[in-house]
């Protein structure tokens, strides 16, 4: 047997592409099962679900209908946090989600992209950070890497490729700060998720 290079592959290397390939097709069934899941209107179910699937998920914070995965074991979600319907949480290097955090509908946010410049067309994955208090508006996109600070906002559309610090508020493509957020002292819940979402 031979790699995709045309390598010839060892018995035990051989069992190991395998065991990884089975691995790999189970893992995208369950993705699957958990798309048809996210589509299920109650919160309770939903979020029973993405518990057993890895996701660290708080029960006062809820993730909309119609969100998708890629490797939940490598989500962690803080409490008081709402995630919006359509979104994309990319669990292949650390995902990490802070408390009473706001991500609007249809939000990206991955943590793996291809080497562009690897022979190989390789992964290059860069682990992401949402701190406390951030708000995040509708269809931005957050690349690998990226560690937003506690209270900042991304502006909606925002395509965010850098560290954004605390309390700043940055929108565009590719991301830039537009201003400070006024508010500085953070201290407020955002209540319950709404119904059948």
């Amino acid at each position: 047997m031979q790699d995709r290079e045309g390598h010839n592959l060892s018995f035990p290397q051989m069992i190991d592409k395998i065991v990884n390939r089975i691995r790999t097709i189970l893992l995208e069934f369950w993705l699957l099962i958990l798309r048809i899941i996210g589509h299920i209107p109650i919160h309770t179910i939903r979020k029973f679900f993405y518990i057993l699937s890895g996701i660290k998920l708080p029960l006062s914070s809820t993730i909309h209908c119609g969100a998708n995965f890629f490797n939940p074991e490598g989500i962690a979600i803080g409490e008081d946090t709402i995630i919006g319907d359509h979104c994309f949480l990319d669990g292949r290097a650390p995902l990490t989600i802070g408390s009473h955090t706001d991500i609007a509908s249809e939000v990206l946010i991955y943590n793996d992209e291809h080497n562009i410049h690897d022979p190989q067309f390789g992964n290059s994955y860069g682990s992401v950070t949402i701190g406390d208090y951030v708000f995040i508006g509708p269809r931005a996109i957050i690349l690998p890497g990226v560690k937003i600070g506690n209270g900042a906002v991304v502006a909606a559309g925002a395509v965010v490729t850098k560290d954004i610090p605390p309390l700043e508020v940055w929108g565009g493509v590719p991301a830039k700060k537009i201003t400070d957020r006024r508010l500085k002292n953070l201290n407020y819940r955002l209540g319950r998720a709404m119904w059948f979402q």
